[in-house]
């Protein structure tokens, strides 16, 4: 578990699959505004369930490390994980997150990508974590800028999202540490 001031943020564990279920519900048409189209069967427990558990298996690989974004009262407000972990000469990862919609603007994004990133460096040891933003994502973009991170380009066309090849804003990190 890693502790901010407002929120914490740990790994899921399948106790959190209805939780985390009624969070994708209750945002679905805001979160996928940013992200793939899901089909019915996503938004099934067994679903989550199944997602979880290969979040277990993907952290023992090293390959990926899913977090809930938890409130101090431990209610799941949000997601955000590393994927696409890369070894050897690379170092590195992609970071993402979902809030919920009702608690936009209120820091907590900002505080769990501070966790996350701190925990990427010292305890993974990565290098780099790169975040892609669709450019009209001020808010997200802001929230990586408040974290250290800056941009490096725009990549065109390349995620599908609903539909349609959405350019996005490349953002980095690198650990200040590594020379």
């Amino acid at each position: 578990m890693l502790i901010g001031q407002n929120i914490y943020i740990r790994p899921f564990s399948t106790e959190d699959a209805e939780n985390l279920l009624g969070l994708l519900l209750e945002n679905r048409s805001f979160f996928e505004k940013f992200s793939m189209e899901r089909n019915e069967e996503f938004y099934t427990l067994d679903s989550q369930i199944r997602r979880i558990k290969q979040y277990e298996e993907d952290r023992h690989n090293d390959l990926a490390y899913n977090f809930g974004i938890f409130k101090n009262d431990g209610k799941l407000i949000g997601t955000i994980n590393l994927f696409q972990v890369w070894r050897f000469s690379l170092q590195s990862a992609f970071i993402g997150y979902f809030l919920d919609k009702k608690q936009n603007g209120k820091g907590y994004t900002t505080e769990a990508v501070q966790l996350l990133v701190d925990y990427a460096f010292n305890e993974l040891k990565l290098h780099r974590i790169e975040a892609g933003v669709m450019p009209h994502n001020i808010g997200s973009i802001r929230v990586l800028e408040k974290s250290g991170f800056h941009k490096e380009g725009i990549a065109i066309k390349n995620v599908k999202i609903n539909g349609r090849w959405e350019d996005h804003q490349v953002l980095a990190i690198i650990d200040p540490n590594d020379k």
